[in-house]
């Protein structure tokens, strides 16, 4: 999983800085895990535009991931590693025992021929997922389950992970990807290891045309408009005054948008670190 330069051939390949998708095994999806995915090009149900700056982009498949890793005690081996279009991290296609054939999150390391298991009974070793109840503390994980049997809902990204750092009565405290210190429930499950391709964060797209391959359009500076499409449109030049805000006037730049009595308060220890 590392990243490659590539001989400048092109204006857009000369900053380019690209993965060389050393640990990819397979070229094509498993068929039966694959659905369509369909783009609203940021549109509603009656056509209008309510996100700007969507459409376009190469046509995907989804890959139904096992979020859940709910066949408790029974051994996969690790078929192939593959690359998703949907996310930024690897995914791995799981053969268990009993034929059947589920993708996961890959986490860094993984290697073809593995064995993987989940279960509360079951090792704390690589891609093994287990209830934060029996995993030792200062354990690196991701994948981690808000609430019980619901699926892994927080470190998904790509090189993500966070850390079991204590537990006390019915929970545990994480470390999260932000610093933010947090308790999650003991019976909610993760995965061992930290989430795959962790040289994403480096990777240089080199020229515009990437963001339109990936769906994205170009984006209107606020400034830039007229006064009837921004508040922060209009001026001779390029003067511009105010504060900043958004489309709709709501203030941006550190105006505090979280609700002063959000229900998840209780269970966050310390908030992340200011930038």
């Amino acid at each position: 999983m590392g990243l490659k330069k590539l001989k400048p051939v092109t204006p857009g390949m000369r900053f380019r800085v690209m993965p060389d998708f050393e640990e990819i095994t397979a070229a094509r999806p498993e068929k039966s895990l694959v659905t369509d995915l369909r783009k609203s090009g940021g549109r509603n149900n009656v056509g209008k535009m309510t996100m700007r700056y969507m459409g376009g982009g190469h046509k995907r498949q989804y890959r139904i991931i096992d979020f859940k890793r709910d066949k408790f005690d029974i051994p996969a081996r690790v078929a192939t590693v593959e690359y998703d279009p949907n996310r930024s991290a690897r995914i791995a296609l799981l053969v268990y025992a009993d034929g059947e054939k589920r993708y996961m999150i890959a986490p860094h390391g993984l290697k073809v021929g593995q064995t993987v298991m989940s279960g509360p009974s079951v090792p704390p070793e690589l891609g093994n997922s287990l209830p934060l109840a029996t995993i030792p503390l200062g354990t690196i994980i991701f994948n981690i389950e808000l609430k019980p049997g619901k699926g892994g809902a927080l470190a998904r990204s790509a090189g993500s992970y966070c850390q079991l750092v204590a537990r006390e009565g019915k929970y545990a405290t994480l470390k999260m990807p932000s610093g933010e210190m947090r308790m999650v429930l003991l019976t909610c499950y993760a995965t061992i290891g930290s989430a795959s391709n962790p040289d994403h964060m480096n990777v240089t797209s080199g020229k515009a045309g990437r963001s339109r391959w990936f769906g994205r359009r170009p984006r209107v500076r606020g400034v830039a408009m007229n006064p009837v499409d921004h508040p922060m449109g209009g001026g001779e030049g390029r003067a511009s005054g105010g504060h900043p805000r958004s489309r709709t006037g709501l203030i941006s730049k550190g105006k505090k948008t979280r609700s002063a009595s959000k229900y998840s308060d209780k269970l966050i220890i310390s908030r992340r670190k200011a930038k």
